[in-house]
Formats: structure tokens, sequence, C-alpha cells
């Protein structure tokens, strides 16, 4: 599915069905930090429904899924679903799945305790999210939004990737981040209290050929670049880690977590 936004990359067109097969393969990176802080704040965890936005080829529930809940995961496109699906069942996982843009889910009231969206909040019509996301969360319930990112002003290999991506889509708009808290829009608060924030610094392991696929699973690339364009880039990439980079080596990141609360939430229920 071909998505435009002007918000994001000046309204270049994106499809991540075009590159789910390398996110699949390159994007579950997380460190067991990340998803043991969400843990730790009786999120996620034993006897709870989470709902997971944007879920991708399902890395948030199938890295938790250890902790007890049950998950349900959602996203715009088909393609990583059916990732998804492939890689929970190689695991024998017990994962609902479905494709369907975030605008247009439609669970009953109350069917959730926690609902995650993680790498993917800013993509949302939050006018029209956020008031089903406080109808489907029970009245305890937590709205947890996560994100990770290279650092590139810190981070030499990073940067001299991010680099090329710009040479060849100047329009990407995913370059230049530094560490900051995650944007919550003004809407969220009529419906939901911040309860906890927290940004922190993790370093990511990669070889040569896993960080090109890293690069080549992002938005500004495998997702909006055209064949040719692909191509190029792809020769030039893995030139430019010849020269650069060790056979293996760490990236720099920064993470973050958001927690909110539905309004008149007095406490989790655990």
């Amino acid at each position: 599915m071909m998505i435009k936004d002007k918000r994001i990359d000046s309204g270049k067109a994106f499809d991540w069905g075009r590159t789910s097969g390398e996110y699949a393969r390159y994007r579950d990176i997380y460190p067991e930090e990340f998803y043991k802080k969400i843990a730790d704040r009786g999120l996620c965890i034993k006897g709870q429904k989470v709902l997971d936005l944007g879920t991708g080829t399902g890395v948030l529930p199938r890295n938790m899924y250890a902790f007890g809940a049950k998950w349900t995961g959602t996203d715009i496109s088909a393609e990583q679903i059916e990732q998804a699906k492939r890689l929970s069942a190689l695991k024998n996982m017990n994962i609902e799945y479905k494709a369907v843009a975030t605008e247009e889910i439609d669970y009953p009231d109350h069917s959730f305790d926690v609902i995650t969206a993680c790498q993917c909040f800013w993509y949302f019509d939050h006018e029209k999210v956020m008031p089903v996301l406080a109808r489907i969360l029970q009245d305890n319930g937590r709205l947890v939004v996560l994100y990770m990112a290279w650092l590139p002003y810190e981070d030499r290999i990073a940067g001299a990737s991010e680099a090329l991506v710009l040479k060849y889509n100047p329009r990407w708009s995913g370059a230049g981040e530094t560490r900051h808290p995650i944007w919550i829009p003004d809407v969220a608060y009529e419906y939901f209290d911040p309860e906890y924030h927290e940004e922190y610094d993790v370093s990511v392991p990669f070889t040569k050929e896993s960080w090109h696929g890293r690069m080549f699973a992002c938005r500004g690339v495998g997702a909006s670049l055209n064949k040719e364009e692909l191509a190029a880039w792809d020769k030039e990439h893995r030139e430019l880690l010849d020269r650069i980079a060790p056979d293996s080596f760490e990236v720099l990141h920064y993470a973050a977590i958001a927690v909110l609360k539905k309004k008149g939430s007095k406490g989790l229920q655990c």
C-alpha cells in the first residue's frame, strides 16, 4: 500500500510492503533492556490484553511474548502482517494479527489493558485515533509509546549511512535525530494523562551485512526508492561500509518510552 502524508518526507510516497522481507530479517534489533523497561513498569505482562499498533513484523509482541500478555497486532501493511504471522508461527506463538490502518480499528469498548505503539506513533491521524484508543482501553488502561533511533552526529557509521540516504532521497525526514522525549500531540491530553517518560542510550551490535539490511529496511530507502535508485544506493552503501566499517561494530542509539494513563485511571491492576 502506497502512503502519502505531507507531514512525512514532504509527501513522498512510501510502501512498507516493498521492504517487508528485509524488515523481517533486519529490524528485530531492540536490546533486551528495551523490553525489560516496559515489563518492569507492570506493562505487557501476564493477565493483560495488549494491542500493538503499527506492529510491522510483530517485533514487539514476539519479543515480549514470554512475559505472558495476550497480544493482538495491527498494521496498515498486509505484507508486514504476513511476515508477522510467519515469524510467530515459527515459534508457536499465539498472537492475533490483522491488516488494518490504526484509523480504522473498531474493537469493542474496554477490550485492552495496554495499547503499544512502537516506532509508528507519528504516522497516525491523532484527532481521529486518540478517542478510539481511550474507548477501547480498560478504565485503568495505559498507552505506551516507544521509539529508538541511531545518533548520526555522534556515531560515525550511522552518520555516513544517513548522509548516503539523503543523497538518494533528500526529502526523507527521518534524518538528524538527537535525544529528546517522545512527541505527544496536544489532543492526546484530552483523553490521557502523562505518567512516565524516559530516554536512555543503547549500543546496538551489527555486522556490515546486518547494518546494510537495517538501512535498506528504513523508510527512506527500501520503502520509497525506485528500482534504479535502490540498486545504485545498494552498491554505494556496501562500498561505503567496506571503507569505514569493521566486520562487526556497535551503533550508538537512544531509546525512549512514554506512558500515558487513561483519564480517571488510578492504578494498573496487574
